[in-house]
């Protein structure tokens, strides 16, 4: 009996200390990794940018390198103007990034209300200003008064859609007309503009408009954008021919003008011309469509004002500030035709 007993308790810590020796042979021991150095590949694909032009020591890019689809813009329209720190150098090594734009968003018009050489005297001895003035000598010049990079003084406290203070991101462009007298009855009656002068203007819109990638919805007048205090460029501006032979500015469809025309006389358009809703309903697509527009529910001085700078730009042949059936048709169309994005 004790002879078994002994055989077992031998057996018993063999197997144990062979269970240890196996157990230490197994042990894992981490490998320490060895850090290999990245390898930076050039990325051959992209293409290299147009180099930076240099006349007698100014530099000069006028390469668009971006996405026009975002109305993003690299190109420059003179030169570039750069830093120069003391004791350090300025270099265009990785010029030009690609997310940029211009600063020029808006293209606003006006009249002077002054003949030629008192236009010129006014806008570049005194302190208001635009970047253009279009003469009505009969000649084929235009005057540049203000570099297109620089703000003008020409908007002054001005509003469209959700952009403010137009002076900081517009292009003024004055045209020389006397602008209005008025009658015995107080109607305002405009000055015609004449025929080389409409030329000009067309042909300097577009290539503005073409260069800066703006937008039909901010071609606009300053009555459009001071509606309560402004009356320029007036209601004999031809709008619908600029948009009609040179694909300048904004202009409703006229069947779709006609369509709620209709629609607003079928429904007893006088019976709630003075009601609240109405009123408040009309200032807020005012509003949408651009103007900057306190809603009252009113027929207030602010609103009436804001309804004679729409028909001026809109409906010319009647610009007496009453939103009757015809003016509320066209403001219908041009939300359709031009929604906010």
């Amino acid at each position: 009996m004790r002879k078994t007993l002994y055989i077992i308790g031998l057996s018993v810590v063999v197997f144990s200390c062979t269970s240890r020796q196996n157990a230490k042979k197994r042990q894992y021991i981490p490998r320490t990794p060895s850090v290999q150095p990245k390898t930076v590949t050039k990325n051959t694909t992209e293409k290299p940018k147009p180099k930076v032009s240099t006349e007698h020591g100014v530099d000069f890019f006028t390469t668009n390198i971006a996405d026009a689809a975002n109305n993003d813009n690299t190109a420059s329209y003179g030169s570039i103007v750069s830093a120069k720190p003391a004791g350090y150098k300025v270099v265009k090594d990785y010029f030009p990034a690609i997310a940029q734009n211009f600063r020029q968003k808006y293209l606003i018009l006006h009249y002077t209300a002054l003949p030629d050489d008192k236009s010129i005297t006014v806008l570049t001895q005194q302190a208001v200003s635009a970047h253009y003035l279009v003469n009505n000598t009969g000649d084929n010049e235009i005057y540049q008064l203000v570099d297109e990079n620089k703000r003008a003084y020409h908007a002054g406290v001005s509003a469209w859609r959700t952009d403010k203070n137009l002076n900081d991101t517009s292009i003024g462009i004055e045209i020389v007309n006397t602008g209005y007298t008025t009658d015995a009855s107080g109607k305002r009656i405009f000055a015609p503009f004449d025929e080389a002068q409409i030329k000009k203007v067309a042909a300097l819109v577009k290539d503005i408009t073409v260069r800066y990638q703006i937008p039909v919805t901010n071609i606009l007048a300053h009555s459009d954008i001071a509606p309560t205090r402004k009356q320029d460029p007036g209601p004999l501006f031809p709008w619908k021919r600029l948009y009609d032979e040179y694909q300048i500015g904004m202009w409703y469809d006229e069947a779709a003008k006609q369509s709620f025309y209709e629609l607003a006389v079928s429904t007893d358009f006088p019976s709630k011309y003075n009601d609240s809703t109405f009123i408040f309903n009309v200032q807020m697509q005012l509003q949408q469509f651009g103007y900057a527009l306190d809603f009252s529910g009113k027929w207030d001085d602010a609103t009436k004002k804001t309804i004679e700078a729409f028909q001026y730009h809109f409906r010319p042949q009647n610009y007496d500030g009453i939103m009757d059936p015809e003016t509320y048709a066209i403001l219908q169309a041009l939300i359709l035709k031009y929604p906010v994005k």
